[in-house]
């Protein structure tokens, strides 16, 4: 699994940037190359949230971006008379829009996804979820619901008055502001919980199996002592067990025969 994870990474990271910027946004580079120097995780997309002005067709209900023409963008907060420049070109039906954070990665385990997860959530981005595909890859999505979407022309006729673009541009202004405070707050979160978890893994080192406790170079020089030891007390007793049979049979020879056999035997049995 490992290396298959390794090559999706090296894939993801070498592959053409085929987004309409064409690179990483500059409010999260630093979140970006973050977790991509981290061997658990690379990041899949990303967008550090932006304000946009897309003009749909008017027959279409629904807007989706890929069939719409992008009149205004900003990655950072704009002023009104952008947005009103931008709207008085709509042939369509235009509508303002700003688009939280969002950032998708690819991680090597579950436990890793969990973390990168309850960081986002802790952070603020409590829509934050995981995904696991078929071919197991694990994605983590951080985003939140801190958007905006209001509609401002329809058919190319604006719908409603300046004071009102102007009041929609500061909205979306303070949205900015919050979005990329939790931007800040996650990046700093995020780089307190993997300092944490490389701490962990660094001082409680996995206990060692049964089989390397056998096969420890401690555990044999034990057991060496432990039979050289046991081989000396043999000897010892072996010795003892002769000199006082020699002993016995000097004392028949030399003697009057008084001496006990039995006393000789129990004084025995104490080394046996």
């Amino acid at each position: 699994m490992d290396k298959t994870f390794l090559q999706w990474k090296r894939q993801c990271l070498n592959k053409l940037d085929l987004s309409k910027k064409a690179s990483v946004d500059e409010h999260i580079e630093h979140v970006v190359s973050l977790l991509n120097s981290c061997e658990e995780y690379f990041t899949t997309s990303s967008c550090s949230g932006r304000i946009i002005l897309i003009d749909g067709a008017p027959e279409r209900s629904d807007v989706q971006k890929q069939n719409c023409v992008w009149l205004f963008v900003s990655h950072k907060k704009c002023n009104c008379d952008d947005v009103v420049c931008a709207v008085a070109r709509s042939s369509g039906d235009a509508v303002l829009k700003f688009e939280p954070f969002v950032l998708h990665v690819q991680c090597r385990r579950l436990d890793d996804a969990q973390l990168l997860h309850s960081v986002a959530i802790n952070s603020g981005f409590r829509n934050s979820g995981l995904t696991v595909s078929k071919t197991g890859k694990i994605i983590t999505a951080v985003r939140c619901t801190h958007g905006l979407e209001v509609p401002l022309s329809h058919e190319g006729k604006l719908l409603v008055e300046h004071e009102y673009i102007n009041f929609l541009t500061q909205i979306a202004n303070q949205k900015m502001e919050e979005n990329l405070r939790r931007i800040h707050r996650f990046y700093h979160n995020l780089q307190t919980a993997l300092s944490t978890e490389k701490l962990q893994k660094l001082q409680i080192p996995d206990p060692p199996s049964s089989q390397e406790l056998q096969d420890s170079p401690h555990r044999r020089e034990t057991e060496k002592g432990e039979a050289e030891e046991k081989e000396k007390i043999k000897t010892s007793v072996y010795r003892r067990r002769r000199k006082r049979q020699q002993h016995h049979q000097t004392d028949c020879c030399h003697g009057d025969g008084s001496s006990s056999g039995p006393e000789l035997d129990n004084c025995v049995d104490l080394f046996t």
